[in-house]
C-alpha cells in the first residue's frame, strides 16, 4: 500500500485522510462527490448516553484503542463525534498511552479520556507512579476515569490503601473518576461494587456480547441502577473470521445486540484501522433487527467450539488450579483478534504455575465447561501456540 501510494506522490498521512472521507462518508450515507465539493466536513448524528454517576454525556460507540496502531484513525473518530477513548499503561508495551496523546492534540476538551493502571499496582507508590507515567505519554494534564485494571475478584477493588491513593490523586485533579475493569467473575465484582456503601467507583468496564450468561447481564443492570457507569468490552465475541455467513460480517449485529442493553452507557470496540472505523461507526444511528438475530444465530454455531465466555466456571474443578480463562483469553487474542504481541503479553502474565505447562502432569483433564468447550485442546494450543 504505501509504495503504491508513493508512487503517485500522496503521502501517508493525505492517503489515511482520504481513508478518514470514505469512511465518515459511508457511515452517513453520503456520496463521495457531495463530500469532496462540501465547504464543511461531513459528521454523523452522535447518540449519547449518560456514564452512570459521572454525569459525562458518552456517544454509545466509542473508541477502544487497544490494537490501534495509528493516531490518524483516533484523530477520524473524535473529529466524526466519538468522545470518549480508552487505553491503559500496558497495551502495546506503552506505546498506545503515546499514540493516543497524539491523537488528542488539539481535541482534549471534545473527548474523556480513559486509561488503567498496571494490573499489579495496589500501594499509594506504584499508583502514583502509573498515573504519572500515563500523564506522562498521553501528553495531559488529567485523566477523565482512571481505572484498576484487569480484576478477577472484587478485592482489589477494596483495598484500603488503593483507594486512598486514587482519592489523592484526584484531591491533585490528576484524575477525575474511579472505575474497574474485569474479564473474569464480573457479576461477582459488578454485585460488590453495587452494593458498596462507600459508593467509591464511578464507572465498569466489563465483556458484554450476545454470548454473555445471564448473571452477567443481570449484574450490569444492579450495577447501572446503583449509579455506576457501564462500558462494554469484547462486543465481538472474539471478532473470529468463519465462511459461515459467507461475505456477510456479524460485527455491526454484534455491537447492536450489546446497545439494546440501555443499563449499557457505552461500547469500545477495537478500531484498528478505517476498515474497523466505518464499519462500527454506523452502528451509531441503527436499530437490532430479525436479520442480525439470524446472523448471529450462524455465527454463534461457528465459534461455539473455540469461543470461551470467560466465566472461569471450570477452574473449581482444576487440581491444579490453573487459570484456564486468562489462557483461553490470551488464545482469543491470538486467534481471534490476530493480536501476537498481546497474546503473548497475556500469557506470561500468568504465574507459572498457573500456566497450561502445568496440564502436562495430568493423565486426563477433569476441568469441565459448561458449554461443552474442550479444555484439554485449548490448553494444548495454548502450549504450543504460546509457551
Amino acid at each position: 500500500m504505501g509504495e503504491h501510494n508513493r508512487k503517485h506522490g500522496m503521502k501517508r498521512r493525505d492517503f489515511l485522510k482520504l481513508g478518514v472521507v470514505t469512511a465518515t462518508t459511508a457511515a452517513v450515507g453520503l456520496s463521495m462527490g457531495k463530500v469532496l465539493g462540501a465547504t464543511t466536513a461531513p459528521s454523523i448524528t452522535p447518540v449519547y448516553r449518560t456514564l452512570g454517576r459521572t454525569g459525562l454525556k458518552v456517544t454509545i460507540v466509542s473508541f477502544g484503542a487497544m490494537l490501534t496502531p495509528e493516531h490518524e484513525v483516533m484523530e477520524a473518530a473524535f473529529d466524526t463525534g466519538i468522545n470518549y477513548v480508552d487505553t491503559a499503561r500496558r497495551y502495546m508495551g506503552g506505546r498506545n498511552e503515546e499514540i493516543v496523546g497524539r491523537a488528542l492534540k488539539g481535541r482534549r476538551n471534545k473527548v474523556y479520556l480513559a486509561t488503567k493502571t498496571i494490573a499489579s499496582s495496589s500501594s499509594k507508590k506504584d499508583m502514583f507512579s502509573d498515573v504519572e507515567t500515563s500523564l506522562s505519554k498521553l501528553k495531559t494534564d488529567y485523566i477523565d476515569v482512571i481505572q484498576l485494571h484487569n480484576l478477577s475478584s472484587k478485592d482489589r477493588a477494596f483495598n484500603p490503601e488503593t483507594r486512598e491513593a486514587l482519592l489523592e490523586l484526584r484531591k491533585q485533579g490528576k484524575v477525575r473518576f474511579f472505575g474497574v475493569t474485569s474479564h473474569t467473575n464480573q457479576a461477582e465484582i459488578l454485585n460488590a461494587l453495587a452494593d458498596d456503601p462507600a459508593k467509591f467507583f464511578d464507572v465498569a468496564l466489563v465483556g458484554y456480547n450476545f454470548k454473555s450468561d445471564s448473571d452477567v447481564k443481570q449484574a450490569i443492570a444492579r450495577a447501572a441502577k446503583s449509579g455506576i457507569g457501564i462500558v462494554a468490552m469484547k462486543t465481538q465475541t472474539g471478532g473470529y473470521k468463519t465462511d459461515a455467513l459467507g461475505p456477510i460480517s456479524p460485527h455491526q449485529a454484534a455491537l447492536k445486540w450489546v446497545l439494546q442493553d440501555t443499563n449499557v452507557a457505552c461500547t469500545i470496540p477495537g478500531m484498528q484501522d478505517m476498515s474497523m472505523f466505518r464499519e462500527d461507526i454506523a452502528v451509531m444511528n441503527m436499530k437490532m433487527t430479525q436479520a442480525d438475530v439470524r446472523i448471529l444465530d450462524r455465527y454463534s454455531e461457528a465459534i461455539n467450539p473455540y469461543y470461551c465466555r470467560l466465566c472461569a466456571a471450570c477452574e473449581a474443578g482444576c487440581p491444579n488450579h490453573v487459570a484456564i480463562s486468562t489462557i483461553n483469553r490470551s488464545l482469543m487474542y491470538l486467534e481471534g483478534y490476530g493480536a501476537h504481541e498481546l497474546a503473548r503479553v497475556t500469557y506470561r502474565g500468568i504465574p507459572l504455575d498457573k500456566t497450561a505447562s502445568q496440564c502436562v502432569n495430568c493423565n486426563g483433564c477433569v476441568a469441565r465447561c459448561e458449554n461443552g468447550l474442550n479444555i484439554a485442546e485449548k490448553m494444548r494450543q495454548a502450549r504450543t501456540l504460546l509457551a
